[in-house]
């Protein structure tokens, strides 16, 4: 695989680490600014806002640049979202440097998706998008803990001052590595975009990412309190449980990548339906500790290995003028996802019944976003059949 693309996965190291971490800063930056804790976890509620309406309007915008200079641009309102946030005054200016940030997230995936397969031969191109992800579950590995030890130690303000390093050192390899490129060949326009959109397998791979991946954040906002109320570990092994979903996350990306690479479609099925076992099975897991555990692991391994399938199968679907715009709008869904996924979550546990029937509503909605799929590939024979249709007896 190219240097190029392990620049990518450096910018995909940054971004991940400054949206999960403040998960980890909440008392923190709740004392600091004097709000509530609350109050302080909407920051997460607006930097997905800003990813989902920064993901169509940064791409739209930057259409007709060429793709390196996006990047770096990006990487560029990526820096400094992460310094304004550093030195914010109050809360107001924090979540409004959040936001900001945000809206470099869904382009630079989408955007660096499509790089990503164009450095390297078709047969490779699944992986390519697996590895510049695995900059994410690096994050969430290693740079989240780094970064929520750092900001407990010095102050969640020197949090934000090492992510703001680590985007400065992204921009450098993003400019040293990533290959010179001219502005697209078919020259782009609102209009020209958006008529993407008109695909209707393209609007249903993004219901399906939707639908797919709220089902992994329906169970993963709330694995603390599972892991601890239900299947009796303390708070203290939470953490190094999470380590074991990251490495799950790691290896789950790594072999998406490659099965998809072989066959789209059945590893995009395939993994599908594995995730939805897993989700229906952890409900029986997650009443014993070892079987929680291990569950735990399997749950990062299928949640990502849907990852690269879903966006390579967006990207194919989108090929073509809009392709930057579609492959950003995936990247919109999967956050949609995730904040529907803590919504439902959230409704089971407070007005349905209870905590132990979560995983069992993630699986439905995982489910859902499988037939989806299928209503997608019926669609896609349907037309293959209108174009070559069976010879006449």
């Amino acid at each position: 695989m190219p240097l190029a693309l392990y620049a990518l996965t450096a910018g995909a190291f940054g971004i991940g680490v400054t949206e999960f971490v403040i998960m980890g800063l909440l008392i923190e930056v709740s004392g600091d600014l004097g709000v509530s804790i609350p109050a302080a976890g909407l920051l997460i509620s607006g930097y997905a806002l800003g990813v989902v309406l920064g993901a169509p309007i940064l791409t739209m915008a930057t259409s007709r640049w060429p793709r390196k200079s996006v990047l770096l641009a990006l990487m560029a309102i990526f820096i400094l979202g992460n310094a304004a946030a550093a030195l914010a005054p109050g809360y107001g200016t924090l979540m409004a440097a959040r936001i900001l940030t945000a809206f470099a997230h869904g382009t630079f995936f989408g955007v660096g998706s499509v790089v990503a397969t164009g450095l390297v031969a078709p047969d490779k191109k699944a992986s390519a998008i697996a590895i510049m992800f695995t900059g994410l579950t690096v994050a969430t590995i290693l740079g989240v803990p780094f970064g929520t030890w750092l900001g407990q130690l010095a102050g969640w303000r020197s949090t934000f001052w090492a992510v703001t390093v680590v985007g400065l050192a992204a921009f450098a390899v993003i400019w040293a590595f990533v290959p010179r490129d001219t502005a697209p060949e078919q020259q782009s326009s609102f209009r020209n975009d958006l008529a993407v959109f008109r695909r209707p397998q393209v609007l249903l791979g993004l219901l399906t990412t939707v639908l797919g991946y709220a089902g992994v954040f329906a169970v993963f906002t709330y694995i603390a309190p599972i892991l601890t109320r239900i299947s009796g570990y303390s708070e203290s092994a939470v953490s190094p449980l999470m380590l074991v979903f990251g490495a799950g996350l790691l290896i789950g990306n790594l072999a998406g990548g490659k099965l998809a690479d072989r066959k789209l479609t059945p590893t995009l099925i395939g993994s599908l339906i594995t995730l939805t076992l897993v989700l229906g099975l952890m409900s029986f897991a997650i009443h014993d500790r070892i079987a929680s555990a291990l569950f735990v692991f399997l749950l990062g391994a299928a949640a990502f290995a849907t990852v690269a399938p879903l966006q390579m199968w967006v990207l194919e679907k989108a090929a073509g003028a809009g392709q930057n715009l579609a492959s950003s709008f995936n990247i919109a869904a999967f956050n949609l996802g995730n904040a529907g996924g803590a919504w439902l979550g959230g409704i089971v546990i407070d007005q349905g019944p209870g905590l132990g029937f979560v995983t069992w509503a993630a699986a439905l909605v995982t489910l859902s976003g499988l037939a989806v799929a299928f209503i997608a590939l019926w669609l896609d024979a349907g037309k293959r059949r209108a174009v070559c249709p069976a010879p006449a007896e």
